[in-house]
């Protein structure tokens, strides 16, 4: 009796937690293990064809993401992957060979082959190469504008292959519009972010420090590898090239430029027939370091002209350069204080701004001449393409 006594308690512990965990068991283990195939099948019937869930329509989409996916679908015929590399040569094998360099987005301009992406993109590039759908095509570069940051690249392919976007207008843009950024970021397959017009007129610079006036600011996601690729409004139109992020980290922050389509569609022509920009000319000689210092003396903003060409339009202007007077005495020139109504304080911020015309615009300079204020139109010519 003592040992029967004994047992009994371990026995019913032990029956008890057998019976728990049997009824525990099945709960847990559904959570995690699919049914088997064969059960599956049982139950749901025959499965549809591979083909007929692909053609399947959607019924449950909004109307704004069935609008979204064929935008996107329209867009993505006419974006291009671009990679870069650059030719090396081993000094001790003579040996050339080629270093990647880096990738970008572009997209197709028009039906003869023309890719528009951003200058430093390609900038340094000894090799340039598109793919456009499954196809991988060598592109050569047509022409590049470093102060506006776009480049032109041509590949050569059947007509049939290349879907031009359609160009929209930037002038007219409101805050608030819905915009669409298409591009490559991180090397990866076509990708579609969406956001706002978040601000406008925004200048950033170029590479090479020149101002880009009119940038659009937005927050739709814009990556590394973007950059080149268009952004365009809800009917699909092109608006702005894709060309930088304010972010310290390189990734997006929700702070994206692009730059103008009203400046591409006045830049890229350019480029296409002539290989670079045709610049307009003042006819003015600056010199960065003699105008901050006189002008710091004067305690001013503004850069001061050093010379004006004869025969020049800002010698047709009446503008004035620095002058040494008769005692030895330096005359200060004009100073340019404004370009149509935006400040200039630099000879890099003058030129820029100037990038934003054409040969035979007029503009109007706010200048100061012996202490007074004056406003001064002036008729642009031209410079020979550099």
């Amino acid at each position: 009796m003592g040992s029967t006594s004994t047992i009994r308690p371990w026995f019913l512990i032990a029956l008890l937690l057998g019976v728990t965990i049997g009824a525990l068991i099945p709960v847990g283990l559904s959570r995690a293990i699919a049914p088997s195939p064969a059960a599956t099948v049982a139950a749901a019937g025959p499965a549809p064809l591979a083909a007929e869930r692909a053609v399947a329509p959607r019924t449950d989409l909004e109307s704004d993401e069935r609008a979204n996916i064929a935008l996107f679908r329209a867009a993505a015929n006419s974006v291009v992957y671009i990679t870069t590399s650059v030719r090396r040569m081993d000094y001790w094998t003579r040996n050339v060979f080629e270093v990647p360099q880096g990738t970008g987005s572009g997209f197709v301009w028009d039906d003869t082959g023309h890719i528009v992406t951003n200058y430093h993109v390609v900038q340094g590039a000894t090799r340039s190469q598109v793919t456009l759908g499954d196809q991988d095509y060598e592109a050569e570069t047509v022409g590049e504008a470093r102060d506006q940051d776009l480049a032109v690249l041509k590949i050569r392919t059947q007509k049939a292959n290349l879907v031009p976007l359609p160009v929209g207008t930037s002038h007219d843009l409101l805050v608030g519009q819905k915009v669409f950024a298409i591009g490559n970021p991180f090397g990866l397959d076509h990708t579609l972010t969406t956001g706002i017009v978040s601000a406008l007129g925004r200048t950033i610079q170029s590479v090479t420090n020149r101002p880009i006036d009119g940038a659009i600011q937005t927050d739709a996601a814009i990556n590394p590898g973007n950059s080149g690729g268009p952004l365009l409004d809800s009917a699909g139109r092109l608006i702005g090239v894709n060309t930088a992020i304010y972010s310290p980290s390189g990734a997006s922050a929700g702070i994206g430029f692009a730059v103008p389509v009203d400046t591409v569609s006045r830049i890229v022509p350019e480029l296409i027939a002539h290989g670079k920009v045709i610049r307009p000319r003042l006819g003015i000689q600056l010199n960065d370091r003699i105008s901050q210092i006189l002008t710091g003396r004067l305690g001013v903003e503004g850069v001061m002209l050093i010379d004006v060409v004869d025969g020049s339009p800002a010698a047709a202007a009446g503008l004035q350069g620095t002058k040494r007077g008769r005692d030895g005495t330096i005359i200060p020139g004009d100073i340019i204080q404004e370009l149509e109504g935006k400040k200039v304080t630099t000879e890099n911020e003058l030129l820029g701004r100037l990038g934003n015309y054409r040969p035979g615009d007029t503009v109007t300079l706010s200048i100061l001449r012996d202490d007074k204020t004056m406003k001064v139109r002036v008729r642009l010519g031209a410079t020979a393409p550099e």
